[in-house]
């Protein structure tokens, strides 16, 4: 019997995965046919440079909102703040580490918690005081960029430090930081969901709240955890996309990157709706979205009207998982066939 619901887990897992696996290795395909210079990679001082590795580099800001994203959906809910909370990551690291005798490690374990306490704010509107998380997190979405803007005095705050520099910009066994950093944490991340119960805590809330409490599992609690997560996730990404540009700019910082987060998950095969959820589905949704995003530029689409095309792509795939699109796909064919 266990064997058998082992099996059946491991078979739902790879269901979620072929779809957004296939929309990228299609994308991946036109661009080896049809974008020059795509696949290009060259060595320069040791380190890997490419089309791929900026999408490594530049989706890694994306994975890791999709990280805590995925388990906040999971339960059921959405965090629409985590653009501004990587705003104030960002405001609060470039206004520490341009103060005298502030250290590297305070900087970071001062930004990251304050990125924390956004989530316990959210977590504790969702958890304990029962808000619709859309509710919920749209008051720091509004509010969250209007704090980084305090706190950097309406100004574009820029910095030299080294190690703050090379949290975004440097390289680690010939590949851009970010992406050991994005990497690193869909380890811890999948450690403390699939080798604790912690994991099955969420999917039951997510799925069915009533009979999760009722078995004895506390639901806030667990909501609290997955909002303080996506904030500690949405604190790494300020500290890369503030590192990237060298600057904090509280302006467009994490700007509409909490939609790419959201899509990222969907696509990854996570229901909104909650319930099980799967993290590398999510980083792949990701990559697909850069690699799309990439792609459009590459083929000289405007800003503009990028959004377009990149939302019907997204709507392909995510169609493709739905089993009742490819139930009646597959009935048009036997159809045609016989």
């Amino acid at each position: 019997m266990a064997t058998e619901r082992f099996e059946k887990k491991q078979a739902r897992w790879w269901s979620s995965l072929v779809w957004p696996v296939s929309g990228l290795a299609l994308l991946l395909l036109f661009d080896l046919c049809f974008t020059d210079g795509f696949f290009k990679l060259e060595v320069r001082d040791g380190h890997l440079y490419g089309v791929l590795i900026d999408i490594l580099n530049h989706g890694s800001k994306v994975m890791l909102l999709a990280l805590g994203m995925t388990l906040v959906i999971a339960t059921g809910g959405v965090d629409l703040s985590v653009g501004a909370v990587m705003a104030i990551a960002g405001a609060v690291a470039a206004r520490l580490i341009n103060t005298t005798n502030v250290s590297f490690p305070v900087v970071i374990g001062v930004t990251l918690a304050v990125a924390i306490a956004a989530g316990c704010w959210n977590g504790l509107l969702v958890g304990a005081f029962r808000i619709q998380p859309i509710v919920a997190t749209l008051i720091l979405m509004v509010a969250g960029r209007g704090v980084a803007m305090l706190i950097t005095d309406g100004q574009i705050i820029t910095f030299t430090e080294p190690w703050l520099t090379y949290i975004g910009n440097g390289h680690l066994l010939g590949l851009p930081f970010p992406v050991w950093l994005s990497g690193g944490m869909l380890l811890i991340t999948a450690l403390l969901t699939r080798r604790t119960a912690l994991g099955l805590f969420i999917e039951s809330v997510g799925d069915n709240q009533t009979a999760s409490t009722y078995a004895g599992v506390n639901s806030s609690t667990v909501k609290f955890f997955v909002y303080v997560f996506s904030g500690f996730c949405a604190g790494l990404a300020g500290l890369v996309a503030a590192s990237n540009i060298k600057c904090a700019d509280s302006n467009h910082a994490g700007l509409f990157l909490e939609l790419d987060a959201i899509l990222a998950v969907v696509v990854g095969g996570t229901l909104l709706t909650g319930g099980r959820f799967y993290l590398v589905g999510a980083m792949v949704g990701a990559l697909f979205i850069q690699t799309l995003t990439t792609t459009m530029y590459m083929r000289n689409v405007s800003a503009d009207i990028a959004p377009v095309p990149k939302a019907l792509a997204i709507l392909v795939v995510c169609l493709l998982q739905s089993p009742k699109v490819r139930t009646k796909f597959s009935g048009l064919l036997k159809r045609r066939g016989s």
